[in-house]
């Protein structure tokens, strides 16, 4: 495995770890709301973060390269 190619991998991984924590983050601001506490315009920000998160994971496509073997 060349230089390029194991950067590749661990930018992947750190840019997909990111992308997975900002989710769960803003799964867990929904979750707590349940006493509303969230006005409807920011519920509404809240779910478009979180949409677009999951649009830009699933833009970063599978690794690069198999990480093992």
């Amino acid at each position: 495995m060349t230089m390029g190619v194991e950067r590749a991998v661990i930018r992947w991984y750190a840019q997909r770890q990111l992308l997975l924590e900002e989710v769960a983050t803003l799964d867990e601001k929904i979750a707590a709301d349940t006493v509303h506490s969230l006005s409807q315009e920011e519920r509404v920000r809240v779910e478009e973060q979180k949409a677009e998160a999951k649009r830009r994971l699933h833009l970063l496509g599978p690794c690069p390269t198999p990480m093992m073997g």
